[in-house]
């Protein structure tokens, strides 16, 4: 089944709808040894999958047309070893969950760093990352439980203002805003 290729070059799939993005990592990934097919949406990347077999994918989990932890069961099917990391710009401690229970390895807040990807996807299993380098401020634990209890009570403003016992219109405020650092 493994070719001479497949020895030297780790085939790696990324979807994502951002072009310039998407064109960006799939360069940094080749520098750093990977065979790259790159996907803009759910649709084209099952479709890549299941013709180019990877080893690992990077998946958005927003994407135009979808989510892309919808992808993960597939990609799954395809190769039941396939380590599998989820990106997003809109990181919280309830999607990383999702995430990993849908079988991704793990979960990156974009900007994620090249490095920082190529060593999670190649990390072996039951091995621990290294401490943060800048671990989480306190602003963002309390930014990432209310993010967590907002998804708990599914997105509803109210229910979750009720459950944290703060006024709705103060976690209003708090949701509009981008998380803190």
């Amino acid at each position: 089944m493994a070719d001479g290729n497949d020895q030297t070059k780790k085939r790696l799939l990324v979807v994502e709808d951002d072009k310039a993005f998407r064109g960006r990592l799939a360069l940094s990934m080749e520098r750093r040894g990977f065979e790259v097919f790159a996907a803009e949406g759910i649709e084209e990347g099952a479709r890549l999958a299941a013709a180019e077999k990877p080893e690992y994918a990077v998946i958005d989990m927003r994407l135009e047309d979808g989510n892309g932890l919808d992808l993960v069961p597939e990609l799954r099917q395809i190769n039941a070893d396939m380590r599998i990391v989820i990106l997003t710009g809109y990181g919280n401690i309830a999607s990383a969950v999702a995430a990993v229970k849908a079988g991704a390895v793990d979960y990156l807040a974009k900007p994620a760093d090249p490095d920082l990807i190529a060593n999670t996807l190649l990390s072996t299993e039951g091995t621990l990352p290294p401490p943060p380098e800048n671990p989480m401020s306190a602003d963002r634990v309390k930014w990432e439980h209310i993010q967590r209890v907002y998804e708990m009570c599914d997105r509803n403003v109210s229910e979750t203002a009720r459950r944290l016992n703060m006024h709705r219109r103060t976690l209003q405020r708090i949701l509009a805003k981008r998380s803190p650092q």
